[in-house]
């Protein structure tokens, strides 16, 4: 008799598995939010093994859905300050969706690495562009204003001569001027007040591609500071529907170094605002100057561990093509680097064209971004 209760019970259990797993996603937020839900995948071992994960929102539809390279369920949400909404994770048979991210290497164009989602771009130059242009491995932005994935349009038809993606034919344009400098928001060492930048990646690899988020990892040669020779990695990770790529920077250093975030400014007397919440996250904001072409473009940084200092460094370099003499100015987020502790932040950008009219429409953007890291959606698997 008990052996018959056992086996009724265990039905009942799997019975219970395959129509899936309930799962609630609460916002804490005093703000509606749109966000990345996360679910580590061990806390769906209920559900039956050998298929693939389907998320069923309130409506009873299929959403979008992807399992990340570091084993996350994760989907998007749409939901207002204090809600809570019910989802229902079950398996099945493989779901392809429409992608809202891509990323990828492009050998045909001095070896660049693009990525995009369906608000912004980025671009960092590789190894192949040194001879050509010098060393530059600052971060690239491509204004985008289109929620299509342009990347592969935009070299195809630039390569080809049909049209520059310099110029703005009606989906956006490179405008963002990088040169020997961060550009929009990478990381150097700052060890005596001096920026000591890397040259080019020279090997990538990429983690995941889409359809909600991209990952991919760059390599670059050791470098040398303050007589310390160590290693240097980037990963990078971008999220449908954000305007900043998430920046995981790695040093391979036996102690700790000063290092510092930033983004080139045009003007060295260019003001720049920093904010903090109250827990700490730092975050600095830096308008581009207004142009006829571009209108006006809002550059930011959010650091979740916060900084150290913000200020302001200017520099003069010999430029390895030209041998001219150029000047460069940052705005700096300075931190210390610890061995075998990555530092991550968020860079980004909002363009007036493509949803940010005012600088205060950003300010409201990444104040927003910043109180959400520090104030994750509550999600229970029931």
């Amino acid at each position: 008799m008990k052996r018959c209760s056992f086996l009724i019970s265990a039905l009942i259990w799997l019975v219970s598995c395959d129509s899936g797993l309930n799962i609630t996603v609460e916002n804490p937020s005093d703000f509606d939010r749109s966000d990345m839900v996360e679910i580590p995948v061990e806390k769906l071992m209920a559900l039956p093994a050998g298929k693939a994960y389907v998320v069923i929102d309130q409506q009873g539809d299929v959403i979008p859905s992807q399992v990340t390279y570091d084993g996350k369920l994760i989907f998007q949400t749409d939901i207002k300050t204090k809600e809570t909404l019910p989802y229902t994770v079950k398996t099945g048979a493989p779901q392809t969706f429409a992608p809202k991210v891509y990323g990828r290497f492009i050998p045909e164009r001095y070896d660049d690495f693009a990525w995009e989602n369906d608000r912004v771009a980025f671009r960092i130059y590789g190894a192949a562009l040194v001879p050509i242009d010098g060393p530059s491995n600052g971060l690239d932005f491509w204004y985008k204003r289109t929620n299509d994935l342009v990347i592969d349009k935009w070299y195809k038809d630039d390569l080809a001569g049909i049209r520059s993606y310099h110029e703005d034919h009606g989906d956006g344009l490179d405008d963002y001027k990088v040169g020997r400098t961060l550009g929009g928001g990478m990381m150097a060492p700052f060890v005596n007040d001096t920026l000591t930048l890397n040259g080019n990646f020279v090997g990538q690899e990429v983690l995941e591609n889409g359809p909600l988020r991209t990952t991919f990892k760059l390599i670059y040669k050791d470098i040398t500071v303050d007589g310390k020779t160590f290693g240097e990695s980037r990963t990078f990770s971008l999220d449908a529907g954000s305007q900043l790529t998430k920046v995981t920077q790695e040093y391979g250093v036996a102690d700790a170094i000063a290092v510092a975030a930033g983004l080139v400014k045009r003007a060295e007397d260019d003001e720049a605002y920093q904010a903090y919440t109250e827990n700490g996250t730092a975050a600095i904001i830096y308008e581009e100057p207004d142009s006829e072409i571009v209108g006006k473009v809002f550059v930011g940084m959010v650091f979740p561990k916060g900084l150290e200092s913000v200020i302001s460094n200017t520099y003069t370099i010999l430029h390895d093509i030209s041998k001219k003499e150029e000047t460069h100015s940052h705005v700096l987020g300075v931190t210390t680097y610890y061995p075998n502790e990555p530092v991550t932040y968020y860079t980004g950008f909002g363009w007036e064209k493509f949803g940010f009219s005012t600088l205060d429409s950003f300010q409201s953007y990444i104040g927003y971004f910043s109180v959400a890291i520090e104030e994750p959606l509550i999600i229970k698997v029931l």
